[in-house]
Order: C-alpha cells, then sequence, then structure tokens
C-alpha cells in the first residue's frame, strides 16, 4: 500500500519555488461576496462560509500561457492545473508520495510491477476516470517529438507493456526495479487528461476537461482565468463559487491589488515587503520558513563551465551569508551547492563550503582563466535575482574576475536561460531529490538548465532507483550528490522563506505546505470569511 511498503519521504522538506515569470496586465473585477455556511468546521477562522470568487494575483507567463497541464511550468501555470486536474498522487508536507485519483498502490517482489487502484471520479463533463485515461496520459507526455514536463520522470515506465486491469485498475510494467514509484505517480506535471484530450492545437485553453475541483469560464492568455466550482469533486465541492487567476508580474502590482481589495490573494512576495505589512492589521503575510532554493547555474557543456576547475572556482568566489543577507534581507539561510536541504537522501555530511578567494583565483589560473570575463544573465522575474547578481558581481572582482550583469525578460527568462547564455540566476522548486535529479540533471532531462549530462551518472540515478533497502539507496544518492558538489553547474548559494500574502477575510491558506506540493495552493480548501 501507499503508505506501509514504501513510505517514501518523513522528513519535513524545505520548500523551493521553480521559476515563475514575467510581464502582463492585472485583470480587475468585481469581487464575490460571502454566501450561506457551509457546516463544516475548518480550524481556522471558524466555519467555512459557501461562495464568493476569489481572485488570486501570480506572475505569468504572457501571451503564451496555456492550459495544457503537461506543459505546466510557472507557479501560475501550476495553480491553475491544480485547479483543473488531478494526479494519481501528490507530494505531502514532508514530500512523501499521497494517493489522489489513486486509492493505493502495490509492488510485486521485484518491484517491476505496480497494480495502482483508481478511486470513483469524474470529469467534468460527467465521464469517469478510468484507467484508459492514465494511460492515455502517460503516453501522451511520454511523446518522443514533445518536451512535456513529467517526461523525464516517467521514462521508467514501459508504456508499451502497461495495460488496464479493468476500469480502475492499472498493472504499470517498469523497465528496471523501482522501489520509489510512488514518486513518479506525484511528478511535477503528471496530470490526468481524458482519452483523445489535447489531440488539436489550443484544445485545453477552449475546453479544459479535467477532474479537479474547478471548471472553466473563461481564460484569456496572459491576463486572466475564470473557474466556477465542480460540484462533483470527487473530494467534494469548493467552498468558493468561483476562482480568479489574475497575472501580475510586478511584485509591486501584486502587493497594490491586495492593500487596494482588488484581490484577495498575493503569491510571491518580497522579504521588505512582508516586513512592512506584517502585523499591522491590514493583510495577513504568511511565511514557510528557508523554503525557495536560490542558486546561478552554469552551463557545464560550454566554455567557461566546461571546465570544472572553472566551476569549483566560482563555489569558492560565493560568500552565502552576504547573498542571503543582501539579496533575501536575512529572510533564509545558506546553502550548500545541493537541491534539498532537509529532505531524505540530501548530504548533510558534506562541509559547509565557505568564500576561499585565494583558492578561487589559484583554479582560475591554473585552468588558464585569469582576467576572466563572463556574463550573468538575471530577471526581476523572482525576488531577490537582481540584488543576488549585483552582490555576486562584487564577490567575483575580488577574484579577479569580471561579472557582466544582463537583465532578461520577465516574460521568457526561464525559456531563455534553458539553453542559451552561460551564467544565470536560479531558483527551483520542492520535490524530492530522486526527482529534481530526473527531472534537471539526467541526459534526457527537459529542464537541464546546466546542460550537465553524464552517462555514468544516469546509470548511478538508474541503480538508486532500484535499490530496494533504503540505507543502501541512500548511499548510493550520496555518491551522486558528492560529484555535483565537486564539479556540478549549480551554485546552490540559499534557501529563502517563502511569503504569500492575502486578505483578512481569506481563510483556509495552508500555512505549512511548500510550493510544488499538494495543500499548496489548494483554492479548494479557501473560502471568504
Amino acid at each position: 500500500m501507499h503508505d506501509e511498503r514504501f513510505p517514501g519521504l518523513r522528513r519535513r522538506g524545505l520548500l523551493a519555488a521553480t521559476g515563475a515569470a514575467t510581464l502582463g496586465a492585472l485583470a480587475l473585477t468585481a469581487c464575490g461576496g460571502g454566501g450561506t455556511d457551509s457546516g463544516a468546521d475548518s480550524g481556522d477562522g471558524g466555519t467555512p462560509k459557501r461562495g464568493g470568487r476569489l481572485r488570486a494575483a501570480f506572475a505569468g507567463g504572457g501571451a503564451s500561457e496555456t492550459l495544457d497541464p503537461h506543459l505546466a511550468n510557472l507557479f501560475a501555470d501550476v495553480a491553475r492545473a491544480k485547479a483543473l486536474f488531478d494526479k494519481l498522487a501528490d507530494y505531502g508536507a514532508d514530500l512523501s508520495a499521497q494517493p489522489r485519483l489513486a486509492t493505493k498502490w502495490e509492488a510485486n517482489r521485484t518491484m517491476d510491477r505496480w497494480q495502482v487502484t483508481l478511486r470513483e471520479a469524474t470529469f467534468h463533463d460527467g465521464r469517469p476516470v478510468t484507467a484508459k485515461d492514465v494511460l492515455y496520459s502517460y503516453r501522451r507526455i511520454a511523446d518522443p517529438e514533445k518536451a512535456y514536463r513529467a517526461k523525464a520522470s516517467l521514462e521508467p515506465i514501459d508504456l508499451d507493456a502497461s495495460r488496464a486491469t479493468g476500469e480502475r485498475g492499472i498493472e504499470f510494467v517498469l523497465k528496471r526495479p523501482t522501489a520509489e514509484f510512488p514518486n513518479v505517480l506525484a511528478a511535477f506535471g503528471a496530470y490526468i487528461v481524458p482519452e483523445n484530450a489535447g489531440r488539436k492545437a489550443g484544445d485545453f485553453d477552449r475546453n479544459p476537461i479535467g477532474s479537479g475541483p474547478f471548471r472553466l469560464v473563461s481564460f484569456t492568455p496572459g491576463r486572466s482565468a475564470v473557474l466556477r466550482r465542480h460540484d462533483a469533486y470527487w473530494e467534494g465541492a469548493p467552498h468558493l463559487d468561483e476562482l480568479e487567476f489574475v497575472v501580475a508580474n510586478e511584485e509591486s502590482a501584486r502587493v497594490n491589488a491586495l492593500l487596494g481589495g482588488q484581490v484577495e490573494y498575493a503569491h510571491e512576495l518580497n522579504p521588505t515587503t512582508a516586513r512592512a505589512h506584517e502585523d499591522k492589521g491590514q493583510i495577513e503575510i504568511v511565511r514557510l520558513r528557508n523554503s525557495a532554493m536560490q542558486g546561478f547555474c552554469m552551463k557545464t557543456d560550454r566554455a567557461p563551465f566546461d571546465d570544472k576547475r572553472v566551476r569549483e572556482a566560482f563555489f569558492l568566489i560565493a560568500d552565502r551569508q552576504e547573498l542571503v543577507d543582501g539579496a533575501l534581507s536575512g529572510a533564509g539561510v545558506v546553502g550548500n551547492d545541493l537541491f534539498g536541504k532537509g529532505y531524505e537522501y540530501y548530504a548533510a555530511d558534506l562541509p559547509q563550503r565557505e568564500q576561499d578567494l585565494d583558492r578561487a583565483k589559484s583554479l582560475l589560473k591554473q585552468a588558464g582563466a585569469e582576467k576572466l570575463k563572463v556574463r550573468l544573465d538575471t530577471s526581476a522575474v523572482a525576488a531577490g535575482f537582481a540584488e543576488a547578481a549585483g552582490i555576486f558581481r562584487d564577490q567575483a572582482a575580488k577574484a579577479g574576475v569580471t561579472v557582466e550583469v544582463r537583465m532578461g525578460s520577465k516574460d521568457s527568462y526561464w525559456s531563455d536561460i534553458l539553453d542559451s547564455g552561460t551564467l544565470a540566476c536560479y531558483r527551483s522548486g520542492a520535490m524530492p531529490i530522486e526527482a529534481h535529479i530526473s527531472q534537471r540533471l539526467l541526459t534526457g532531462s527537459t529542464t537541464n538548465a546546466t546542460q550537465w549530462r553524464h552517462k555514468d551518472f544516469d546509470a548511478l540515478y538508474r541503480q538508486a532507483q532500484s535499490t530496494r533497502d533504503r540505507t543502501e539507496r541512500a548511499a548510493v544518492y550520496g555518491r551522486m550528490q558528492r560529484r555535483l558538489y565537486a564539479e556540478g553547474g549549480f551554485l546552490v548559494w540559499g534557501f529563502a522563506d517563502w511569503i504569500l500574502g492575502t486578505a483578512k477575510n481569506v481563510k483556509g491558506v495552508e500555512t505549512g505546505a511548500p510550493a510544488n506540493t499538494l495543500d499548496w495552493a489548494r483554492f479548494d480548501k479557501v473560502w471568504l470569511a
């Protein structure tokens, strides 16, 4: 069963956030009122009230935004996707896989076949969610001609051999034993859509049929999406009548809209804003401590970072505490060039890396990179990015390195830095370390921003997946992290608090859920008091 044979992560993870981006207009509409008493006891703010429209402001992706859940990449995309669709599983606050459309999963003795049982649920058009829908969704994601986000995570599944064992039963045949298969079911972007959905371009933007708590009313890319309660939702109808996502790319626009009563929820506030408004009575500030992984990504496949001595030099140039203090206003903790601080398998035994300018200069000299000049791409797309770039530029100058900071477009920053450039500001979202590796560090990963591609590293990942014993599996992940610590492309300098703002009448917001996890942006559980 899901929580007995393979319990998954049992330590509280730190939140981290995938990129949210870009320019767009803030759509302002009339606020929905309250409603009638639903009769349920919330434990937070009294009894939930049914009714009203909640408006949530997120940074968005401009005119290229889509409601195709398999393309969800930005926070706004994911929040909309989870309102409209479901996955078989999702990550709990401790980053362990929790059942959603799947009620249970069981492995055979060799862990290369898993039986998954679906719950009784319906799509928005009344059709039941079946095994055929699941297999269609996963095969769509795995399309070799596409770059869907969850493709690398689903790679262990032999989808040709996997089959429906009934309307609500699936036998997943795996290419190799996989001890942590439930993580695959919970993978970022692995949403279930009806069979044959998305065959035509724009299908999802016109009429996205999901099994989630809300259904679409209207969608204008880069501006607004209006959703209405799905009364037949399997987990119970949302309290809200309607939910509107509005795009406000500037943090100041989100804050001002919240203060002006034009929205009731503002995603991603910076520490200065939080301090200015915390405990002042006008809005509520929600802090998720030490959460968002912050760093720089170095492209390991091109000069100058194709030389591991240069990468190590940059690790040693960084004064992490200065970056946390300056870029995050102290609202965070230092990192150690590895993702997932506090997560299961995190290599906490590695020594904390400190600034060592003399050693950095020596390494650069050995690499023939004295008086190195390099461009650092950044953007106002995320809190602290521009500040971090300026601070690191000054730190690098002390090692004889000239860093040219270039401000990029908030609309296209994340796609721009995925393949282009050599050095860029970066952050990353909450997921198990195993999932981070599969999505960002394997040869076939579709979001491999550091261009880290090593067949022997891929082989270690497959070995870890196939290792039943948790201690032995942890040892393999430890080997992988030691290599990344020594010569990887992510310079992880800190983990930031994640900050949300809400109107005083918004209740039911989960205060302990990392972004990208099940209870983050759970607008079906929120109500207007």
